[in-house]
């Protein structure tokens, strides 16, 4: 009885650590920000509460940190590995730095965390090891497999939404462009037009005018953004757009092309799919509406059946 009682003290003093330092009060870093700012620097810009976010997430991300930097310890990772996660991530929308220290070490808690969950309660339930070694080991496998299957929902999910707003940006792309728009400030009004529609695809769109800016070269900022976005339409939309650059040809001519070729592409990718339900609707029908059918109409028939035949 010691050992389950030892680590179910484990895990809830290890969570409220967790909490106390994640919630902690944030006057201190405030007033430190304010003092580094000096009196005549600090003009507000940031107010406490964005002050508080930020430094959470600092604090979250040396947490992270450390708990990453042990996971490399027990099942370190190639450069070539490190670079598909960052890659991954960024499909998923998480760009920062630290989004990778910060998924390792949500692996390692979900690692540990899912097992001694398990063990805790098999053992409160009056389990003994040998019958709960088969629940340990599954909740093993799901700790391990459930960071990486959310983060590839996310992914799906995130190319999902840019394939549905990459038709509505180009007509919105062209008209600004046949209005005597540059590609550069037609990019910026179509992110801007967009942010309430479809946010991810106007998002894009504006880093790739930040990056334009700041110095990067057009074709450099357009391959970051079919590297971001690894959905193949916006590939295709960049390359046409390099092209198109490095050859002087017509942008608008060139993009209302290419938005009437994925308008059509758009339309046979529905096609596709109401065509794929019909099939994938034949499972459910077969386990759940046909025998609802089947006790419905032939219910009442064996029943008076089984009278007929039993009062004989």
């Amino acid at each position: 009885m010691l050992l389950p009682l030892s680590i179910f003290a484990f895990v809830i003093l290890g969570a409220l650590a967790g909490y106390l330092v994640l919630h902690k009060p944030q006057q201190t870093v405030v007033d430190r920000l304010q003092d580094l700012a000096g009196p005549g620097n600090w003009n507000g810009e940031f107010n406490a509460e964005e002050v508080e976010r930020r430094a959470k997430e600092s604090q979250a991300a040396e947490i992270a940190k450390k708990f990453a930097q042990d996971l490399n310890r027990v099942a370190p990772i190639s450069a070539k590995e490190q670079k598909k996660l960052q890659l991954k991530l960024t499909h998923a929308g998480y760009r920062s730095p630290n989004a990778p220290i910060i998924f390792r070490a949500i692996q390692m808690l979900s690692l540990a965390l899912f097992p001694l969950t398990t063990m805790a309660g098999l053992f409160l339930a009056g389990k003994t090891l040998d019958d709960s070694m088969l629940y340990i080991g599954g909740a093993l496998l799901f700790g391990f497999m459930l960071p990486d299957k959310v983060l590839s929902y996310k992914v799906n999910s995130r190319q999902d939404r840019l394939r549905c707003g990459v038709a509505d940006a180009l007509d919105l792309l062209v008209v600004s462009v046949e209005a005597g728009l540059g590609l550069n400030m037609a990019l910026n009004r179509v992110a801007d037009e967009m942010k309430g529609v479809h946010p991810d695809i106007a998002e894009e769109f504006a880093l790739v005018n930040t990056e334009i800016r700041m110095g990067r070269q057009r074709e450099e900022a357009l391959r970051n953004l079919a590297e971001r976005s690894g959905v193949e339409d916006l590939r295709s939309l960049c390359a046409m757009l390099i092209q198109t650059d490095r050859f002087g040809t017509s942008i608008a001519r060139a993009i209302r092309v290419y938005s009437e070729a994925l308008r059509t592409k758009r339309r046979q990718r529905a096609e596709q799919a109401a065509q794929k339900a019909a099939v994938k609707m034949l499972f459910p029908l077969a386990v759940f509406l046909f025998p609802t059918l089947f006790i419905i109409l032939l219910g009442p028939s064996a029943i008076q059946l089984m009278r007929t035949f039993g009062d004989k």
